[in-house]
């Protein structure tokens, strides 16, 4: 499976890499990888798995564990929950594009899923996460 306190390197921005989702903490990330990359997910906002907002972040409507759910249906298919709270998921390679470190061993990055498009996109059409225009970077949606 994956460590959950093992070290992993940040992969820089602008490179394209893949992910096979092991794991989703909440629901901007991070999302675990089986090729090793922790991803937070670019230019949204979503709850705190207490259920509040951070501070300067924009805060969307739905749930934590709304906007958690939703993230796992869209990487794939619940298949446990790890002891640290991870929802384990079995889903197919996505293709992500770096933004460089998103705050600890974490890559900031914007992800497309076979099964749900891209993840950003589809977080805030949802209402499940909130667009962070200051990290947004002028991203479009399709």
């Amino acid at each position: 499976m994956f460590a959950l306190l093992a070290a992993v390197a940040v992969i820089p921005a602008g490179q394209t890499f893949e992910c096979t989702p092991t794991a989703v903490y909440d629901g901007d990330g991070p999302v675990w990888c089986a090729e090793g990359p922790r991803i937070r997910l670019s230019g949204i906002a979503a709850r705190e798995t207490d259920g509040t907002c951070s501070p300067g972040h924009p805060c969307p409507r739905a749930t934590a564990a709304e906007a958690k759910s939703a993230l796992v249906r869209l990487v794939g298919e619940p298949i446990g929950t790890s002891p640290h709270g991870h929802t384990l998921v079995r889903g197919p390679t996505m293709r992500c594009t770096s933004t460089g470190g998103a705050g600890g061993n974490r890559t900031g990055a914007w992800c497309v899923s076979p099964r749900g498009g891209d993840l950003s996109c589809a977080m805030v059409r949802g209402g499940w996460a909130a667009k962070w225009d200051r990290y947004w970077r002028g991203h479009r949606c399709d």
